[in-house]
């Protein structure tokens, strides 16, 4: 059986304009997700938020780890519970930091899930991006990515 997995927004259709509600500009609260279609060999997920758009560089806004493979969502305004890890954004809070651009041209962010064949990364809360990505390397089974759009006037 081929699987194909598939993360999406609720809230907001691929490539569309993020709602405010989900930028420094609203409530600053996380966007639902569901994913479906993952290997059977799936034993974790990991979660990457970001905008590559950022005048420095990709700015990291959500980092999230160890997510069980019994897990197909994250609620609106959640942070995934135990036994699942925060990561350090770039703007140094643990969490979902929403999108938060200059003034311009909207920015891309892009929700990178990956299905994992650990069920633990070994890493601790507060892990920043560099040691997420070494830490994925070897286990990354399956991933996909959701995209939305954000500018400010």
């Amino acid at each position: 059986m081929a699987f194909r997995l598939t993360v999406a927004a609720d809230g907001f259709a691929g490539g569309a304009s993020i709602p405010r509600r989900f930028t420094c500009d609203g409530e600053n609260v996380s966007p639902a997700l569901r994913w479906t279609g993952q290997p059977a060999e799936t034993k974790s997920f990991a979660l990457i938020m970001d905008d590559p758009d950022a005048p420095g560089g990709t700015w990291n806004h959500w980092l999230v780890w160890d997510i069980p493979a019994s897990d197909h969502s994250i609620s609106e305004g959640a942070e995934p519970g135990a036994p699942a890890k925060s990561g350090k954004n770039d703007f140094g809070e643990l969490g979902y930091g929403g999108p938060c651009p200059p003034r311009g041209k909207p920015h891309r962010y892009f929700f990178r899930l990956f299905a994992l064949n650990v069920p633990s990364l070994g890493l601790l809360a507060g892990a920043k991006r560099p040691a997420l990505e070494k830490a994925l390397r070897k286990h990354i089974i399956a991933k996909d990515s959701y995209t939305g759009r954000y500018g400010r006037a």
